[in-house]
């Protein structure tokens, strides 16, 4: 397929696109790497004229497209998929479980070929998970689904939007094998925001600054671009901004040693156990990652200290200085934690507006049901001009691009300046900015204890000099599923 996009500009919630004339071959596969704003979604949305009501207004020039052979992979298509299947959902009233989502079900139904699909669950590392239900997949695990849902259409272009967010690293490099294969057969425009994912067996690079095309270039070239010591640069003062807010509202609740303590952890379903032999313990100005591929129970372990897994009371857990089950209110305990996470993402359906969300924090509550006060507005005011959304202070929550909405949700986690922290993957779905700005607030918040971090990335560039205590998921070979090792460095 043939493209050209000439005087073409089109306009989102975070950045105009504007490209002058750039000419994708008939055969070629680029990589496409934006400084700022979720120009997948874009180039993605134009390509195959999908978006949440019509076809994406642009003016210009935009030919050769047959949009019926163009499939997107993306967030925001995962988190749609999503949600359809969890509002459709009424197998529990039904009595059964639905085929159509499962793992091989939402695959199958695109290509209504069971060897094509057989293939596409072992080519992508998907075959132990064919009868697990699509909403209990972690975020990688449902990442490659959404690949191999969207392969099996057997259309000759794919636009693939950060196709490695929330992969593990070795997931990371056995899916770049198999995008190299498939470029064989298949055209494809892979858009990143990380300057370590463009793929190596791309040939031709197209970069966006600011939203605007500003250069095409050999893969060659790109490799040695001065573009990204310059952005590096333009993040500082931002997350300086961010934790002098911080500190003007500082609050710090003390507890005493242990803040949270897991005794002997164990998580394990009918036909599975996830992980077991955890003990783990958190004190006081004590910074933590937890480490492991996809599927190990990393958000599983989250999810006990927060309280919402519903086998954290059969754990033996203390949490603040109270035995979990003794009594204490769910309330009580989320009060002091602020959260982001997919799992909260894909919890966050309501409709309100972007300060709502940022006030909403404050109530540890999906949504605002509550008059606030003068100075929670004012507050949530100021982290909007510093994420620069405060022209964006009333559009609704649902009609932003996938990374805007993290954005709120980290403020929406950080406003009450919790005593824990916890952050699940927290920069999916960022742009290269956005990334930078959370990466050097979250170390300016470590350095000074504003909070304490419970932090999960699978990048090793995300790593933050203040934590120092790891605690990582490795496969249990006697007892089945994982088991724990805590180290420090």
């Amino acid at each position: 397929m043939e493209i050209r996009f000439t005087q073409l500009q089109c306009r989102s919630s975070s950045v105009t696109m504007n490209i002058e004339d750039w000419l994708i071959e008939s055969q070629q596969s680029w990589g496409v790497f934006s400084t700022e704003g979720d120009l997948g979604a874009i180039l993605g949305q134009l390509l195959t004229r999908q978006t949440q009501d019509n076809a994406l207004a642009y003016s210009g020039m935009l030919s050769g497209v047959d949009y019926s052979q163009v499939a997107l992979v993306s967030l925001h298509e995962q988190q749609l998929l999503l949600e359809q299947i969890l509002e459709q959902d009424d197998s529990e009233a039904l009595g059964y479980i639905d085929p159509n989502t499962s793992v091989y079900g939402v695959i199958f139904t695109q290509c209504d070929d069971h060897a094509l699909t057989k293939r596409l669950l072992e080519q992508l590392d998907l075959t132990r998970l064919s009868d697990s239900q699509f909403t209990q997949l972690s975020t990688g695990e449902s990442r490659r689904v959404m690949l191999a849902r969207a392969v099996a259409t057997q259309v000759p272009f794919l636009v693939l939007d950060e196709p490695y967010a929330g992969l593990d690293v070795g997931h990371r490099q056995a899916l770049s094998q198999y995008l190299q294969l498939l470029s064989q057969t298949v055209q494809m425009l892979v858009v990143v925001s990380r300057e370590e994912d463009m793929p190596d067996w791309i040939e031709h690079v197209a970069m966006f600054n600011h939203g605007a095309l500003d250069s095409i270039m050999a893969k060659t070239e790109w490799d040695n671009h001065p573009l990204i010591s310059q952005l590096t640069a333009q993040s500082g003062q931002q997350s300086e901004d961010m934790l002098a807010l911080i500190r003007r509202h500082r609050h710090k609740p003390l507890f005493a040693n242990p803040v949270f303590q897991l005794h002997n952890g164990r998580v394990a379903y009918s036909d599975k156990v996830i992980f077991s032999g955890v003990n783990w313990r958190i004190d006081n100005g004590v910074h933590w990652q937890v480490k492991g591929p996809n599927g190990c129970g990393k958000s599983t372990l989250l999810g006990l200290i927060f309280g919402d897994h519903p086998q954290c009371y059969s754990n033996d857990i203390d949490i603040f200085g109270k035995k979990r089950g003794s009594g204490e209110s769910i309330w009580e305990i989320k009060k002091h934690i602020g959260m982001v996470s997919s799992a909260l993402h894909l919890q966050y359906r309501v409709n309100c507006s972007a300060l709502d969300v940022i006030v909403s924090g404050f109530y540890d509550s999906i949504g605002l049901y509550q008059q606030p006060t003068a100075q929670q507005l004012a507050i949530a005011s100021e982290w909007l001009a510093i994420l620069h959304m405060d022209q964006l202070s009333k559009t609704a929550f649902r009609q932003l691009e996938y990374g805007q909405q993290r954005l709120l949700l980290i403020a929406r986690a950080i406003v009450k300046q919790p005593t824990l922290l916890i952050l699940d993957e927290p920069y999916q779905g960022l742009d290269y900015l956005g990334r930078r700005l959370i990466k050097n607030a979250l170390e300016l918040i470590a350095k000074e204890h504003l909070s304490q971090l419970l932090y999960v990335s699978h990048y090793q560039e995300d790593s933050l000099d203040s934590i120092q205590h790891f605690i990582e998921f490795v496969v249990n070979e006697h007892q089945g599923g994982y088991l724990a090792v805590v180290t420090e460095s």
